[in-house]
C-alpha cells in the first residue's frame, strides 16, 4: 500500500501552485485531477473569456507566463500555459481521477476516486468553486418557461441571435458576458446595486499589488483615486469598454418574481425573455470532504489554509476564507507558499516523535 506524504485534489492553478512549492522539498506528494488534459476549471468557462491583468500579473510561481498577443490573455493562451507550467515542473499527476469522498482510517486519509483508494498523511483540498455554480433563491423559478443557464454553462452567443436576454450579475463574468450577448440580442442587465467600474487605466495589476499588501498587513484599505479596493470591481477590458460605447452597461436592480414568459419587476410590471444567463458567482466545491464531519455552512473553519478540526487537512484556493485574493492566478501562490511551509513542519514533527 502506496502512502504518499501529500496528496492535492484538483490540479488547477491552486493545486499547481502546492505542487511547485512541494517540488522544492523532499516529500513524496500526487496531484489528482478529474480533467483529462491541463487547464482546470479554465477548459469550461465561456469561449471568448480573456482575463483582467495582462500576462505578467496572470502569472503562477517560478516562471512567468509567456507575452499575449494582446494586451489580456485569452482563456486559450492561460490553458497552454498551464499546460507548458505542468511539463516544466513535471508535476507527479494522476488524470482523469474523480475523488467521490475522503475518509479517516488510523491518522491517515483515504481518498476514495474512481481510479481506486489513495493513501496520504496529509491532504491539500484545492478543488476550487468551478463545480459547485450558485444561484440565488428567487420566487417561482419553475414558473419561467425560457432557457436559464449559469455563467459557467455559458459557451458562446451562437444560440442568442435575436432573443431577449436578462443577465444578471454584476461582476466581471455579468460584464464580460452582457458585452458579448448585446452584440446579437436585446438584453437586459440586473445587479444587487450598481456596478462599480474602475477607471478605464485600472486593472487587475492594481488589485492584486494590493492583494500583496494585505497579505503582508501593510494595506490601509483606504479608497484611492476615489474608487474602492475591491476583487470584484469591473475590470474595463477592450469589449467592456466597447459595450459603454454602445450604451448597455445599464444596470437594473433585482425583479421581484419569474412569471410563464419571463419576469416580474417589483414595480408589479411583466417583462418577456427567451432567456436567463446567471453570472451570480459560485461556492467552495467541498463535497469531497463532507464524510469529515468538520463542514459547517458549505464551508471549514481555518487558520489562514489549515483546517482547525482536522489539522492534516489544507484548502488552498477557495476565496478569501482560505487567504485574501487566493482565488486568483496572482494571489494563490502566496497562500500556497505557506501551506507547504506549514505542511513539511507538521510532517518533521511526526516524523521526529518516531524516531
Amino acid at each position: 500500500m502506496k502512502i504518499y506524504n501529500v496528496i492535492i485534489i484538483g490540479g488547477g492553478q491552486a493545486g499547481l501552485s502546492v505542487g511547485y512549492f512541494l517540488r522544492r522539498s523532499q516529500l513524496d506528494y500526487l496531484i489528482l485531477d478529474n480533467q483529462r488534459v491541463a487547464g482546470g476549471s479554465w477548459l469550461h468557462t465561456w469561449d471568448s473569456l480573456k482575463l483582467f491583468s495582462p500576462s505578467d500579473y496572470s502569472s503562477l510561481s517560478g516562471w512567468a507566463m509567456p507575452k499575449s498577443e494582446e494586451e489580456y490573455p485569452t482563456k486559450m493562451e492561460f490553458i497552454d500555459y498551464l499546460a507548458a507550467y505542468e511539463k516544466r515542473y513535471a508535476f507527479p499527476i494522476q488524470r482523469d481521477t474523480e475523488v467521490f469522498k475522503v475518509e479517516q482510517d488510523n491518522g491517515l486519509f483515504n481518498i476514495i476516486t474512481n481510479k481506486g483508494v489513495f493513501y496520504s498523511k496529509t491532504l491539500v483540498s484545492a478543488t476550487g468553486t468551478a463545480r459547485k455554480p450558485f444561484i440565488p433563491k428567487v420566487p417561482d423559478p419553475n414558473e419561467f418557461s425560457g432557457v436559464q443557464m449559469h455563467s459557467v454553462n455559458y459557451k458562446n452567443a451562437t444560440d442568442l441571435v435575436h432573443k431577449k436576454v436578462l443577465i444578471i450579475g454584476g461582476g466581471n463574468s455579468g460584464a464580460q458576458i452582457l458585452a458579448e450577448v448585446s452584440k446579437v440580442a436585446a438584453t437586459k442587465w440586473v445587479t444587487i446595486s450598481e456596478p462599480s467600474f474602475l477607471p478605464d487605466a485600472i486593472d487587475g495589476r492594481y488589485l492584486f499589488n494590493e492583494a500583496t499588501q494585505k497579505f503582508l498587513g501593510k494595506s490601509n484599505e483606504e479608497n484611492k483615486g476615489n474608487f474602492s479596493v475591491s476583487l470584484a470591481n469591473i475590470v474595463m477590458i477592450e469589449t467592456v469598454k466597447e459595450a459603454r460605447n454602445r450604451n448597455v452597461l445599464n444596470a437594473n436592480r433585482p425583479f421581484k418574481e419569474f412569471y410563464k414568459d419571463g419576469v416580474i419587476w417589483e414595480d408589479g410590471t411583466k417583462e418577456a425573455f427567451d432567456a436567463v444567463i446567471w453570472c451570480t458567482g459560485f461556492r467552495a466545491n467541498l463535497n469531497h470532504l463532507e464524510s469529515l464531519n468538520i463542514m459547517e455552512n458549505d464551508t471549514i473553519a481555518t487558520i489562514n489554509t489549515r483546517s482547525i478540526q482536522e489539522p492534516n487537512l489544507w484548502l488552498v484556493g477557495y476565496g478569501n476564507w482560505t487567504g485574501f485574493a487566493s482565488a486568483t492566478i496572482y494571489g494563490v501562490g502566496k497562500t500556497a507558499r505557506e501551506t507547504v511551509k506549514e505542511i513539511v513542519a507538521t510532517l518533521q514533527v511526526v516524523n521526529n516523535s518516531k524516531q
